[in-house]
């Protein structure tokens, strides 16, 4: 099966390159399922139903949000009555929606995609992501009723994220990082099988500060007062993320490639075919 993760879209610009790339991508790359990070696409905070659904139209099979899932108030409603908007299993207990789904590609193969926050760093604490892991992949063996499984780890600290891919060593087909807007360089495949990235980037203009206009993050850098609200930068954005082929007997990994494309960064990705 290939597999393709995209990073946290951030705004306007995020969500133009998706629309405009993703469609032509799926066919080039000969894409099976895909699965994008969503949570920054409105303004940079959170997700509107809107644009959730423009998500999907362009090409998304699944969408994943983060910390600031509920940021946009509708999608308390839209992620109760859509089932491929995905949040955090490990937020809190009454939170709507669902922290794990299974799905079919186009050819009925059942994909499992599921995401955890993490506990480093983070602005309010969230309960153990890797208990709530344990117990979903514990309901859903790699290579059984799950043909492939897709885990987004959203925290801060690399540290964290690398524990989790291990942690899903051999237990998960994907294990990527999202949240901190910046692509990693240590895409690899684990030693039990498990396609691994600490952190996919953003998709977003890479001309600013982690996606937002270079002003008033650097004012507040250089000063340490604000005069504003920070706005989504608004130039050509990458897409980045992780590109996953796997063996569909046993879920695994067999290739991974790191994926940017467009914008400003060098761009990288798995071979048209």
């Amino acid at each position: 099966m290939r597999l393709l993760f995209l990073g946290d879209v951030m705004g306007r610009a995020g969500r133009a390159a998706i629309t405009e790339n993703l469609p032509r991508l799926r066919t080039d790359w000969r894409l099976d399922f895909v699965v994008v990070n969503g949570e920054n696409a409105s303004n940079g905070m959170g997700l509107t139903g809107e644009h959730a659904r423009g998500i999907l139209d362009a090409g998304a099979d699944v969408v994943t949000l983060g910390d600031h899932a509920f940021d946009q108030k509708d999608m308390l409603g839209f992620v109760e009555s859509e089932p491929r908007v995905i949040r955090p299993l490990n937020f809190a207990k009454q939170a709507p929606g669902r922290g794990a789904g299974l799905f079919a590609d186009r050819r009925g193969r059942k994909v499992l995609v599921t995401q955890v926050l993490g506990q480093v760093f983070m602005k309010r604490p969230f309960a153990d992501p890797f208990s709530a892991m344990d117990e979903v992949l514990r309901r859903h063996p790699l290579g059984g009723q799950a043909q492939a499984i897709l885990v987004d780890v959203h925290c801060e600290a690399t540290s964290e994220k690398m524990a989790m891919g291990h942690f899903c060593d051999g237990r998960a087909s994907m294990v990527v990082g999202t949240h901190t807007h910046v692509p990693t360089g240590d895409a690899q495949v684990l030693p039990r099988g498990t396609g691994f990235l600490s952190d996919a980037g953003m998709c977003g203009d890479y001309d600013s500060v982690i996606g937002m206009d270079k002003t008033e993050p650097l004012r507040r850098f250089v000063t340490g007062m604000s005069k504003g609200r920070f706005q989504p930068a608004q130039g050509e954005a990458t897409l980045c993320g992780l590109f996953v082929e796997t063996d569909d007997k046993t879920g695994k990994a067999v290739q991974v490639r790191m994926v940017r494309q467009g914008g400003r960064l060098e761009p990288c990705g798995p071979t048209a075919v």
